[in-house]
């Protein structure tokens, strides 16, 4: 089960174009597109005439044709033409979605329409920020990961793993020697930890070029239902950003949208905005290709799990201190979806 009334990344800006894009969204069928002005535009990407999939139609002007017996459909998706007579059918239409354009992504809302505030998109200004260059994660283009969302949200609140996952990249033994902090907010976790007077990871030592040990910080802030803000970089010992003097030295973020695609599939879409060596060539390829590494060693990670939980989805977990950030966003978001289906629990996938 999924929250609906809540906004999802869709796809990429430049994803979306004048030919239809289809994608499947919380287990439904949508297709995307532009019109003349730019505009995009997310329809359910079902005929209502025979349920060909209106994505293998074409764009004709503002309108989407189904490539199987014409019909035309506006972006309200009211059909408004049928080849071969003059009236269109009573209630022939299809479903549209909200959709807004902003931080390079397309966002979608999937529930009901009058509920759709574009306020409540996650405030990533960073994405457009002059002060920040930004690297399109994958390409521009989502990762495909075989996992139920959830495990996406698990993963990047519980940075402990990079001692492990990722030891010769981001990775540092001395994570593991400062606890995280897990705060609730109003439509999230927040998770800090701090890490004073160590030695940098390999990644970090090189982007910062760094002689000695670093104040390191990895502030996380997860929103309902799968958004995750990874705040985290490296700095000169005592330059205060532990404090909260940031962003310096390397000040990075890891924007991660995990929209989910069934409950066993997820497109994730990440960015990296960064606030150092704005003009380089070689720091954008480390952020292309070694932090492309990083997210698909997490895949291969995470979809191992879900390989697991599909075989024996009722088997115990235990679960440990890193965890409580996790455990935490779960609970949360089991609360949303309870309260939106107007039950007093839970239901479906929501902790696999």
């Amino acid at each position: 089960m999924f929250l609906r009334n809540a906004w999802y990344v869709a796809a990429w800006d430049t994803e979306v174009t004048d030919a239809p894009l289809a994608r499947m969204l919380l287990s439904e069928p949508v297709v995307l597109f532009r019109t003349q002005n730019g505009r995009a535009v997310a329809l359910e990407d079902r005929c209502c005439h025979r349920q060909l999939p209106l994505s293998l139609g074409s764009v004709i002007e503002d309108e989407l044709q189904c490539g199987y017996h014409g019909l035309r459909f506006d972006a309200t998706g009211a059909c408004v033409a049928v080849p071969g007579q003059i009236k269109v059918p009573p209630g022939a239409k299809v479903r549209s979605f909200p959709v807004v354009e902003r931080h390079g992504w397309i966002w979608i809302w999937m529930g009901d329409a009058a509920r759709a505030d574009a306020a409540l998109i996650p405030d990533w200004w960073w994405m457009d920020h002059p002060d920040w260059q930004v690297v399109r994660g994958n390409e521009g283009r989502p990762l495909h990961i075989k996992c139920h969302y959830e495990l996406i949200t698990d993963n990047l609140l519980d940075l402990s793993h990079l001692s492990f996952v990722h030891a010769d990249t981001i990775g540092a033994e001395s994570i593991l020697d400062y606890p995280a902090k897990t705060a609730r907010e109003a439509d999230g976790i927040k998770m800090t930890r701090l890490i004073p007077n160590e030695a940098p990871a390999p990644l970090y030592k090189m982007a910062g070029d760094f002689e000695g040990n670093v104040d390191r910080w990895q502030i996380v802030e997860a929103l309902v239902p799968g958004c995750c803000d990874v705040d985290v970089g490296s700095a000169e010992v005592g330059s205060g950003v532990l404090e909260g003097n940031r962003p310096q030295g390397i000040a990075f973020h890891a924007l991660s949208a995990a929209t989910p695609e069934t409950a066993t599939s997820t497109h994730q879409f990440y960015a990296h905005p960064r606030m150092f060596s704005l003009d380089s060539d070689e720091m954008d390829d480390v952020y292309r290709v070694d932090f492309k590494r990083v997210f698909m060693e997490d895949v291969a990670m995470m979809e191992a799990q879900q390989v697991m939980l599909d075989r024996d989805p009722n088997r115990r977990q235990v679960d440990i201190n890193v965890d409580a950030p996790a455990l935490a966003m779960r609970a949360l978001i089991a609360e949303r979806i309870a309260a939106e289906n107007g039950s007093g629990h839970a239901s479906g996938h929501a902790a696999p």
